[in-house]
């Protein structure tokens, strides 16, 4: 007996991708209430992403989830469809306070991390790979220089070469700039901007700023503050890259964004002011009689020690 076939006709297939970069109820803690509660992202490939928040709100904590640096409490953080337990060669991350070592040069320095990531490749051939990332941050001319003969913001850019010579997926920048002067600052803004333009490689950026948010990236997710900080409603920036500073300051979609970003922060301050309520408990303890010279003062006497004497005195 034979059996015949039906064709298959209008059969739609559906096909839902992967986020690149993936955090599912993410909770992090270290010993008191957590840091981070609830945290749930999707970032997809070749996407710039900025997260915005206090200072203290959990910022570095959550990049460091993302680098493998700390571990979750609760919750899985996932890159191309794969948990991260641990640091990698696939997460470039640019800290805010350099990380050079102070006795190798700039050469040197990134040299460490491509020999340890393409330990197979040739002298020759690694040594190709550090030149090109010291070109494009341009330092080609400091490179044989040691960090303390650089500026910060030159060795911000040597911290830059260095992630980018590993080839990561993902670009993690933790604040890179928020220890440099205004103008260094805006000339690095401009290198990221171009590196990534170039590159189009994944990107999360770490920032305070708000401007600088809306200057880089695509997409803007605010963080609540902590203890127990979470992520807000992320914030999508249509503005035309590549975009120029000057003009955006004079740009209503700008000045639209910017608000929203700032409103949906102190909005978040604001509820965090009016749910917290903290006693106030004095120490059991008097104040010192500050008029008494100090060789005539007794110590300081505690409320229960205080006795009370009736004294008669006759009429």
């Amino acid at each position: 007996m034979h059996i015949k076939a039906r064709p298959l006709r209008n059969l739609i297939l559906t096909f839902t991708p992967m986020p690149f970069l993936e955090l599912n109820g993410v909770c992090k803690g270290f010993g008191g209430p957590e840091v981070l509660t609830d945290v749930n992202l999707a970032i997809e490939r070749g996407e710039f992403v900025a997260i915005v928040g206090y200072s203290g709100s959990g910022k570095t904590t959550l990049i460091s989830l993302i680098a493998g640096l700390q571990k979750p409490d609760r919750g899985t953080v996932k890159l191309n469809d794969l948990e991260i337990t641990g640091p990698g060669p696939d997460r470039g991350v640019v800290f805010q306070n350099y990380s050079l070592l102070p006795w190798l040069t700039v050469a040197e320095n990134i040299a460490l991390a491509v020999d340890q990531v393409f330990p197979n490749h040739s002298a020759e051939k690694r040594t190709a790979i550090v030149d090109k990332a010291i070109a494009t941050v341009n330092l080609t001319p400091a490179r044989e220089k040691l960090p303390r003969q650089l500026s910060g913001g030159m060795r911000q850019r040597v911290s830059v070469a260095r992630a980018l010579a590993m080839d990561p997926q993902i670009l993690l920048l933790d604040e890179p700039l928020s220890a440099l002067d205004a103008l260094t600052r805006s000339t690095l803004q401009d290198e990221f901007e171009r590196i990534w333009e170039a590159d189009k490689k994944t990107v999360v950026l770490i920032t305070n700023d708000v401007d600088e948010a809306l200057l880089l990236a695509d997409r803007i997710i605010p963080l609540t503050p902590g203890p127990g900080a979470t992520l807000g409603e992320s914030v999508a920036v249509t503005l035309a890259r590549p975009r120029d500073r000057k003009a955006l300051n004079h740009d209503p979609e700008f000045k639209r964004l910017r608000a929203l970003v700032t409103n949906q922060l102190l909005g978040f301050g604001a509820k965090r002011r009016a749910t917290i309520t903290k006693k106030l408990i004095l120490p059991d303890i008097l104040p010192e009689d500050l008029d008494v010279p100090r060789t005539s003062r007794k110590r300081p006497l505690r409320p229960h020690e205080i006795k009370q004497e009736e004294v008669a005195a006759a009429t």
